[in-house]
């Protein structure tokens, strides 16, 4: 049942829910649907790492045409950590995801997936095809998502994924000692253009959305969520050869998080897959929304038709 609502200034109302996944562990959903009356289809989100709603703010628009139905991944944005700690990697999310579509009462449905939500949908559409009626891809690939980092600078994918892997064990040690620091950072419209200029983010679409979802996110003790990433890290290439539904890929072109050509490759694989790719970073999202969202609605009705 729903346990609480919010609004934001950009946002629809949302819904969030306590949901148990398999092992127990809860998990706050959301939905941007509060009424459970939304006539148009119904997408499961399976966002990026430890990231939130504001995430998306062309879904949470009154009229954005989708009903989406996600949730905070474990131990972030108010979802519990498991007992097992360990229990936070792609094939948890995929259990966590279809305790969401169970509990909002979804049989099947389009996954729509980012940065590591990619993993998680195409793992799920692996394990569980019945469930999935199409795969839309934004800023991620199926699987091995760290050998793909740096995509800009052409690594060799052993040499990205070394570094990358690296760099998160690091960043989990130094957690402790960062969290109180990155828990306190003002981040306001002002923090956000000095981000959105900095390559690793570019110029967004609205700072005070975006502002919301940076602050949302560095919530999460940076510890917990490098111990996260090394934990997704572990996830390797999903076979795609058995890919029967609609699939679309949509990918950054400087994307240090999840490599264009690696997602154009993988598009490439799957029969009928379209590739479209934007001048933005990994956080198209927030960069160009209208964009991503109009493909997300031309992606619908292509499903549907």
């Amino acid at each position: 049942m729903p346990i609480s609502r919010a609004r934001t200034g950009t946002a629809s109302s949302l819904s969030f829910h306590e949901v148990l996944s398999d092992d127990g562990t809860r998990l706050r959903a959301w939905t941007n649907d509060p009424e459970g009356a939304f006539p148009g289809p119904t997408v499961l989100l399976c966002n990026g790492l430890g990231t939130n709603p504001w995430s998306w703010p062309a879904l949470l628009e009154p009229d954005c045409g989708v009903r989406v139905i996600s949730w905070n991944h474990r131990g972030t944005g108010g979802s519990a950590r498991p007992v097992d700690t360990d229990r936070v990697g792609i094939e948890e999310f995929v259990e966590d995801g279809l305790s969401v579509m169970d509990h909002f009462g979804v049989d099947r449905a389009v996954l729509m997936g980012w940065s590591m939500g990619v993993n998680t949908m195409y793992e799920l559409a692996f394990r569980h095809p019945e469930r999935v009626a199409g795969l839309f891809a934004v800023a991620g690939v199926p699987g091995d998502t760290f050998a793909t980092m740096l995509g800009p600078l052409h690594l060799p994918h052993p040499l990205a994924r070394l570094l990358t892997v690296n760099v998160s064990r690091a960043m989990r040690l130094a957690g402790p000692l960062l969290t109180p620091i990155s828990t306190r950072l003002p981040i306001g419209e002002r923090a956000v253009a000095l981000l959105s200029h900095s390559g690793f983010m570019l110029p967004v679409h609205d700072l005070e959305a975006t502002a919301l979802t940076v602050k949302e996110f560095l919530t999460t003790p940076l510890g917990w969520y490098f111990h996260l990433a090394l934990r997704t890290s572990e996830h390797g290439r999903v076979s795609l050869r058995n890919i029967r539904v609609p699939a679309a890929f949509v990918a950054g072109t400087w994307d240090v998080l999840a490599g264009a050509r690696d997602m154009a490759s993988a598009a490439a694989r799957i029969p009928g897959a379209t590739y479209t790719e934007i001048a933005g970073s990994h956080f198209l999202p927030l960069e160009h929304p209208d964009r991503v969202h109009t493909l997300l609605r031309e992606f619908l009705s292509r499903v549907s038709g």
